[in-house]
């Protein structure tokens, strides 16, 4: 089992985007006094005030940089000798891989190449103790996997990657070189690859806070195509549970799939927000729902993802906790009680992007 050791940070890249800082603050907030290094490019969706609860906590460190800047990574490593890396850092959103794929492909491929050489040398070096201990952990995605029929059994780790998006190539790509790095070279490594996340702090370009936000602002809610597509949705506080337990107990080069065993169409989670908001802060007038505007379908978009987490509940005990209406429950109220996050996320660059896509 690997233990983690006071004297050793953790280093998590990508730690003040999404899911990353739900990670950071979940660590911080069981009381441990192990030590986080965070270092995070601060693109659009990396949000410094996603770490507002910890700005005077001694055991965060933040340090902006790219994982791409090998003379950074490997100041990191000597300078702070962690014994776990948490690899969260990439480009993720599909709509933008579709106008932008170069970012995608230097952040999701060559960032983690360069990332992956000077981990290699750091682990390296380290004594044979701390070889042992050390972990390399890779957050990935379902979307490798490519699209599901709807009577189709879910993806398991040995379903064939089939990417569909450049960023599904991209990540897929990175799962590759994880891979590879572990085979070829002894690299101590683990890759997870989880179903669509949700909750507090994410960035308003995804599905689930754009519809909140849009529908407080009394704005278009926007669906592509008939609004059928299908995943399987995970809260995020469910996801960072799980990557402590396959830190702690996971086999190494093992992947494992983490689903939150809420599989929903499109159109059922912006009508269950709809519902949601008509309850607590509802509308002077009609429903939210009369907000609904369905719009062209995206390129190559897939039309189902849903993940067996079988092999994670069955080795390590890990279960979800939320189910689907109890998560959306916390994260619209959570968006809510946040309205001055809401507002600082808003940047002109981000307005200009909606409304180049949506409006």
């Amino acid at each position: 089992m690997f233990l983690l050791k006071e004297k050793n940070p953790i280093l998590v890249t990508g730690g003040a985007g999404f899911i990353g800082s739900n990670f950071v603050l979940d660590c911080l907030k069981q009381g441990h006094e192990q030590v986080i290094i965070n270092i995070d490019k601060l693109t659009y969706a990396g949000n410094l005030n996603n770490l507002e609860l910890i700005n005077n906590d001694p055991r965060h460190t933040f340090v902006q940089g790219d994982i791409a800047d090998r003379i950074l990574i490997q100041k990191l490593l000597n300078q702070y000798q962690p014994i776990s890396i948490i690899h969260f850092a990439a480009e993720t959103h599909v709509d933008r891989s579709i106008h932008a794929p170069d970012e995608f492909i230097q952040t999701n491929i060559v960032g983690v190449f360069n990332l992956l050489e000077e981990v290699r040398a750091y682990w390296k070096g380290l004594s044979d103790p701390d070889q042992h201990q050390f972990r390399f952990l890779h957050i990935s995605t379902d979307e490798v996997y490519g699209s599901l029929a709807v009577d189709e059994m879910p993806f398991t780790e040995e379903t064939p990657y089939r990417p569909n998006s450049p960023y599904a190539a991209s990540k897929a790509a990175s799962d590759h070189l994880v891979r590879a790095y572990h085979h070829t070279y002894g690299l101590p490594t683990l890759t997870t690859n989880c179903s669509n996340n949700y909750g507090p702090y994410q960035y308003p370009e995804k599905l689930i806070p754009l519809i909140i936000l849009n529908a407080l602002q009394e704005k278009p809610l926007p669906i592509y195509g008939d609004g059928k597509n299908i995943r399987d949705w995970l809260y995020v506080g469910d996801h960072c549970v799980a990557i402590r337990k396959i830190l702690a107990k996971g086999r190494l080069g093992e992947t494992y799939n983490i689903g939150g065993r809420s599989e929903r169409t499109n159109l059922e989670v912006v009508n269950t927000i709809c519902s949601i908001l008509d309850e607590i802060k509802p509308r002077a007038q009609a429903s939210y729902h009369s907000l609904i505007q369905f719009v062209k379908d995206r390129p190559g978009h897939d039309l189902r993802y849903a993940i067996s987490a079988d092999k994670i509940e069955q080795e390590l005990g890990w279960k979800p906790e939320e189910v689907f209406e109890s998560g959306l429950r916390k994260t619209v109220q959570w968006y809510l009680e946040n309205t001055a996050w809401v507002e600082a996320a808003g940047t002109h660059a981000y307005k200009k992007w909606i409304k180049n896509q949506y409006q």
